[in-house]
């Protein structure tokens, strides 16, 4: 039976029209208000600061007399510090916080407030203050509490992370180019669109991250995260399919010629204007040691001492590059860490464009891999110059290969070995794609390339003995960091009071892996794998205690992939216009429509 549907109304039309335009304008100004302010950390009047001093503290040998190359000394920085208004805040809520005063760098001094020693104090000290003082001046310049002092990325100094990509001139043009080609003119939005403003929705946290405000950044992730995993659970169980084609409003080639101009703008700002962080860093160095034949894990340098957390496949993959443009020993420009970031991404992008090409054609190709390009977290990525596209470059090489079970058992415990919560798609992937009982040979495949591919890549651990430094290293040290950057380390506080419910949804993130091969059942989709897929990531992501806006990189092929591909294809005829022909054609017999009496 038909069903019949009111006609849209123009002023309906307008008012929906209004509605998406007014949503575009509001996300746009949250992300504009908070980037707009002086970032924290700095006393009333004194500029924002830029960066933390170099150099590392150094215990002033005496109060009473300079240092060599400096004009104050150790009590006159202290008395300036306890004019301070955190300074004295600080002091009424501790009053047992104990002063140290170092010298740090040339002409900058620090003032930290311990917790005392045992038993008055914990059995680890916490540095609960550090603030600095100009020796020129004797002025404090920054002064940080709380987390802040420990977690110097945690200070909104500009361009920590990415550099000029955070600037709103880029990444407000970048939200645009993403929205751009799917803007619904003349048409009522739908939840398509509402989608792509949930995926931008994440601007809004950033910046306030960049405005040092953990308070406002940290829980505003969760939002959107949870719709994310809502949506993905629903497309997995056949609700929230669309009805009609994705519509582009640009055409292909026009939008393939953007797609070139977006790899061509990305490369250039890497190359230009980005920086290497500690996760880069770690690439060259675990690289540099393979090729050297030195132990893996363990004696990273001092400058990055917990670049040993990744797994062997990390630092395997940036061999290449270490081999082709060095490296100097030092946390340098690190080209080779560019070359890798680079090369991550654009095979990343030719992932997306094989595979919506090879399954609906050259437009779902390019759909795909422009919402990469255009998508500004990726370009955070870059600039960044992390390994977390490498993340992502293994899973969408999964899905590419989903025919192949050998290959995409290879490609999962590779995907898996990189950082760790690929692992949990393992049961998935082990299902792949097809009618329920899987067959019994791709899953015999699976499993013995899968373990295959563990054991190789682990063969150098293995043989070196460093499977203890290795654990320890790696899950233990992953497991038990607290860190400001989720709700359970922000609100759990240095206690850690939240392990329980984190670790409740961290369970059920493991349960729906587990779940995922049989549920829902019957014939499975690649659209049904990425969504599931995409909420297993999510689902991990919401139940760990250091999470950071890199991660999103981890889901997001695998979300615009079940989105853009749960769409109709647009070679074949809809359902309802295919009945409707064979109505005409005297194919099949008119249906009955309610409370019309036929002739």
């Amino acid at each position: 039976m038909f069903r019949v549907r009111r006609p849209l109304g123009l002023a309906d039309a307008r008012a929906s029209r209004r509605v998406a335009t007014l949503s575009l304008i509001l996300l746009a100004c949250l992300a504009m208000l908070p980037s707009a302010a002086l970032a924290a950390g700095n006393p009333p009047g004194q500029p924002a600061p830029i960066s933390a001093p170099p150099g590392s503290p150094v215990l002033v040998p005496t109060m009473t007399s300079p240092p060599s190359g400096f004009r104050l000394t150790g009590n006159q920085v202290l008395a300036a510090a306890r004019r301070n208004p955190t300074y004295i805040t600080e002091l009424r809520r501790h009053p047992h916080l104990v002063p140290y005063v170092y010298t740090r760098g040339t002409g900058v001094w620090q003032v930290s407030l311990f917790t005392p020693l045992p038993p008055a104090g914990p059995a680890k000290r916490i540095e609960m203050l550090q603030l600095y003082v100009s020796d020129s001046t004797g002025q404090v310049t920054q002064v940080w509490t709380g987390y802040q002092v420990a977690w110097t990325m945690a200070r909104g100094y500009p361009g920590a992370f990415g550099r000029r990509v955070n600037a709103l001139y880029i990444w407000l043009p970048l939200c645009a180019l993403f929205l751009l080609p799917f803007l619904p003119w003349r048409r009522r939005p739908t939840l398509w669109h509402l989608d792509l403003l949930m995926m931008l929705g994440f601007s809004v946290s950033l910046a306030w991250f960049n405005n040092a405000d953990l308070g406002l950044s940290v829980p505003s992730v969760y939002p959107f995260l949870l719709y994310l995993l809502v949506r993905m659970l629903l497309l997995a169980a056949g609700r929230g399919r669309p009805r009609e084609p994705l519509r582009v409003v640009i055409p292909t080639a026009w939008l393939a010629i953007a797609l070139i101009f977006l790899i061509g703008f990305r490369v250039g700002l890497n190359v230009t204007n980005s920086n290497v962080i500690d996760v880069g860093y770690a690439g060259v160095i675990g690289a540099d040691k393979i090729i050297h034949g030195e132990q893996l894990y363990g004696h990273f340098p001092l400058d990055n001492p917990a670049g040993d957390t990744y797994g062997p496949i990390n630092y395997l993959a940036y061999v290449p590059f270490r081999s082709i443009f060095g490296w100097s020993g030092l946390w340098d420009s690190l080209p080779a860490a560019h070359a890798a970031s680079i090369s991550f991404d654009l095979l990343t992008i030719l992932g997306l464009l094989v595979l919506g090409w090879s399954l609906r054609g050259p437009t779902a190709g390019v759909v795909l891999a422009y919402l990469w390009a255009a998508y500004p977290f990726t370009s955070f990525v870059l600039m960044s110059n992390s390994n977390d596209a490498l993340v992502a470059m293994l899973i969408v090489a999964c899905l590419v290969a989903m025919r192949f079970a050998a290959l995409r058992g290879i490609l999962g415990a590779f995907a898996g070995l990189t950082k760790f919560a690929p692992l949990g798609l393992a049961p998935l992937l082990w299902r792949g794609t097809g009618p329920w009982p899987p067959r019994r040979r791709g899953v015999i495949a699976f499993a013995v390339s899968y373990a295959l591919a563990i054991a190789a890549a682990m063969l150098p651990v293995l043989l070196s003995g460093d499977l203890g430094l290795f654990w320890n290293h790696t899950i233990v040290y992953q497991a038990s960091r607290p860190a400001p950057f989720s709700i359970w380390g922000l609100w759990g506080g240095y206690h850690q009071t939240l392990h329980l419910p984190e670790h409740i949804v961290l369970g059920a993130a493991v349960a729906l892996g587990l779940a995922a091969p049989i549920v829902p059942r019957g014939e499975r989709t690649l659209v049904q794998v990425a969504a599931l897929g995409a909420a297993i990531i999510i689902g991990l992501q919401l139940g760990i205690t250091y999470w950071f806006y890199l991660y999103i990189v981890w889901f997001f092929p695998l979300v615009v992939i079940a989105l853009v591909l749960a769409h109709p294809d647009p070679r074949e005829e809809p359902e309802d216009v295919r009945m409707a022909r064979e109505v005409r054609a005297g194919l099949r017999p008119l249906p009955d429509l309610p409370g019309i009496t036929p002739p």
